[in-house]
C-alpha cells in the first residue's frame, strides 16, 4: 500500500473515474428468471445471537428459499477490539438449532469463501488500491488525538461530529512528506457531492446528501483491516450478493455504499431495510438484556419454530397475522413488497402461548413425538434422579401418554418437570390425617376406587372414569362430589390443584393409583 502511495505522488494523482452510474433501479424485486438470489446474514462476532440478529437472518432465509437461492453466514470480524471469543461458533449453532441453517459459511464453506472478513483482507487491500489510483481515495495522516479535538469541539458548538476533509487535498510533496514519517496511513474514501438516488425494496426512493453532513470516511484502517462500509461492499460485489436484506438503521449508509460501487466500476446489489424490531413499549431491544440471546430461550425449552413465528408476527410480509406459522408456510406466504417501514413491537409475553401451539403440533405428529419422547425422560432424569422410586416412569409409553394426555396444557417440555407434575415422576409424600381432614368418608371413597379399578373388562377413558366417579360420590352423607375430588387428588399428587382426577388415573395407570390410594389409606 505505502509503496503504491509513492508512486501515486510520483506520477501525479489521475482523475477521477467515473465508474458505473448508479440510476434509479426498477421497481421490480430483481428475482426473475435467470436471476440466481443470493442473500447473506453478515453480523459481528461482538456477541451472541439475539432475537433481533435472528430476525433480519430469518428475513434472508425465507427470501432466499422463496426464490430458490442461497443464504450465505459472512462474520464481520474486523474489529478485532471488539471480538468476543466463542460468539463466531454461537452464531451458527444457533442458527442451526434455529432449522436455518447457511448454505454457506464459515463452518460449512462454499465457493465465496472464505467467510470471515478477517480471511479477506487481500480483496480489501486490492479494492483499496483501485480507488487510490483513481483518486477516489486518498491517505490520512490525522492523529487520534486530532481527531479527537475535532470531535469535542464539534460537540461544544452542539453539531454533528464530521472530519474536515483536511488530508484531502493535500499536495503530492505534502503527502511524500508524511509517507516518510508514517508509511502506513489510514485511507479515506472521496465523498461526492452528487449522492445517488436508489430506490430501497422496502422504504422506496431515497437519497442523501452523505457528503454534506459527513466527513470523508476511513475505509481502511492504518492496521491494514477495513472499515465495515468497504468490506460490505466488496464482499457482497465478490460473493454475487443480490439482495441486501438488512436493518434499517444502515439506510442512510447506503448511499455511501453505492458511491464505493460507482468508483469501483461494480453493479451495487437491490437493497431492502428491515424496520427495527423492538420491546413492546418501543424501547430498542437490548443485547444488556439477557433474555433477548437465542442461548436464553434455547435453555429454558422454547422451541425454534414458536420464536421464528413470533418474531414475525409481530412485523409485516405476510398477507396477514397468523399464530401456529411453521418455517415451510413462512417461506411459502412471505412477500417482501408486503414488508412495512413500520418498526415491529415484540411482546415476549406472548411467547410462551405461541410456544404452546408448537409443541401441541409436535406431539401430534409421530415422528416428532418420539424426539419429544427422548428429551422428556431425559429432563427427568435431570430433575430427579435418584428421587425415582420407580424407574418404569421413564419407560417410553408411560412418557407418550402423559404427553398426550397433557398436549394443550402445557407451553413447553420443561413444564411437566415442575413441581406441579411432580407426582407424575415420583409418589407424594401424603398422610391419613390429610385425607382425613377433607371428608370423614376416606376409608369408603378408597373401597369404591378401587372396585372402579378391580372391575374385569373395564376399559379406562377419561369421559367413562368421569362418569363413574361422578357416581362414587352418591351416598356419601356430608361430603361432596367437589370434596371427593380434592381427596381423591391429594391422595394421588399431594396437591389441593392440578388437571382434572380422571386425567390424573389415567396417566399414572390403574396399578399406581390402586397402590397410592392403598398406602395413603392404611398410613
Amino acid at each position: 500500500m505505502a509503496a503504491l502511495l509513492r508512486r501515486l505522488v510520483q506520477r501525479g494523482r489521475p482523475s477521477a473515474a467515473s465508474g458505473r452510474p448508479v440510476g434509479w433501479r426498477e421497481a421490480s424485486l430483481g428475482t426473475g428468471p435467470g436471476v440466481a438470489v443470493r442473500v447473506r446474514f453478515a453480523p459481528s462476532p461482538t456477541g451472541f445471537l439475539h432475537l433481533g440478529g435472528l430476525r433480519t437472518a430469518l428475513y434472508n432465509y425465507i427470501f432466499a428459499k422463496k426464490y430458490q437461492g442461497s443464504f450465505i453466514l459472512r462474520l464481520e470480524d474486523t474489529d478485532q477490539t471488539r471480538f468476543v471469543p466463542g460468539a463466531a461458533e454461537n452464531i451458527e449453532d444457533m442458527l442451526e438449532w434455529a432449522g436455518i441453517p447457511p448454505d454457506e459459511s464459515p463452518r460449512r464453506g462454499g465457493p465465496a469463501g472464505p467467510y470471515q472478513q478477517s480471511q479477506r483482507l487481500e480483496l480489501y487491500a486490492q479494492a483499496t488500491e483501485a480507488l487510490l489510483k483513481t483518486g477516489a481515495a486518498y491517505p490520512c495522516f490525522c492523529s487520534p488525538q486530532r481527531l479527537e479535538l475535532l470531535k469535542k469541539e464539534a460537540l461544544r458548538n452542539h453539531q454533528m461530529p464530521r472530519y474536515d476533509n483536511r488530508c484531502r487535498n493535500m499536495s503530492q510533496e505534502q503527502v511524500a512528506q508524511k509517507l516518510a514519517k508514517d508509511p502506513k496511513p489510514a485511507i479515506r474514501f472521496r465523498l461526492e457531492q452528487a449522492a445517488p438516488v436508489f430506490e430501497d425494496l422496502v422504504y422506496g426512493w431515497n437519497r442523501h446528501d452523505v457528503a454534506s453532513v459527513e466527513g470523508d470516511p476511513v475505509i481502511m484502517k492504518s492496521d491494514g483491516f477495513p472499515t465495515y462500509h468497504l468490506a460490505c461492499v466488496v464482499d457482497d460485489h465478490h460473493m454475487g450478493i443480490s439482495h441486501v436484506l438488512r436493518g434499517s438503521e444502515w439506510l442512510v449508509s447506503t448511499a455511501k455504499h453505492l458511491l464505493l460501487y460507482q468508483a469501483l466500476g461494480w453493479h451495487p446489489p437491490h437493497f431492502a431495510h428491515l424496520p427495527l424490531l423492538l420491546n413492546r413499549d418501543g424501547s430498542k431491544l437490548s443485547k444488556r438484556q439477557g433474555d433477548i440471546f437465542l442461548e436464553h430461550f434455547a435453555a429454558e425449552g422454547f422451541l425454534p419454530d414458536s420464536l421464528l413465528d413470533i418474531i414475525t408476527n409481530c412485523g409485516s410480509g405476510f398477507a396477514e397475522n397468523q399464530m401456529g406459522r411453521t418455517l415451510p408456510e413462512l417461506i411459502t406466504q412471505f412477500n417482501l413488497t408486503r414488508v412495512t417501514c413500520h418498526s415491529a413491537l415484540l411482546d415476549l409475553e406472548k411467547l410462551p402461548e405461541f410456544n404452546r401451539l408448537h409443541l401441541q403440533r409436535l406431539v401430534n405428529n409421530e415422528s416428532q413425538r418420539c424426539q419429544l419422547v427422548e428429551k422428556l425422560q431425559a429432563l427427568v432424569e435431570e430433575a430427579f434422579g435418584s428421587q425415582l422410586q420407580n424407574r418404569d416412569v421413564l419407560n417410553p409409553i408411560y412418557v407418550e401418554r402423559i404427553l398426550l394426555l397433557r398436549q394443550g396444557h402445557i407451553c413447553r417440555l420443561q413444564d411437566l418437570v415442575s413441581p406441579v407434575y411432580s407426582y407424575l415422576w415420583t409418589r407424594p409424600a401424603v398422610g391419613r390425617a390429610q385425607l382425613d381432614a377433607i371428608s370423614e368418608e376416606v376409608d369408603v371413597i378408597a373401597k369404591r376406587v378401587l372396585g372402579l379399578l378391580e372391575r374385569s373388562g373395564m376399559r379406562l377413558t377419561q369421559d367413562m372414569l368421569n362418569g363413574e366417579l361422578k357416581k362414587l360420590s352418591e351416598g356419601l352423607e356430608g361430603t361432596k362430589h367437589s370434596n371427593v375430588m380434592k381427596l381423591l387428588r391429594v391422595a394421588l399428587s399431594g396437591q389441593q390443584q392440578g388437571p382434572p382426577v380422571a386425567e390424573m388415573m389415567l396417566s399414572l395407570g390403574p396399578k399406581e393409583v390402586r397402590e397410592r390410594i392403598q398406602k395413603v389409606v392404611s398410613s
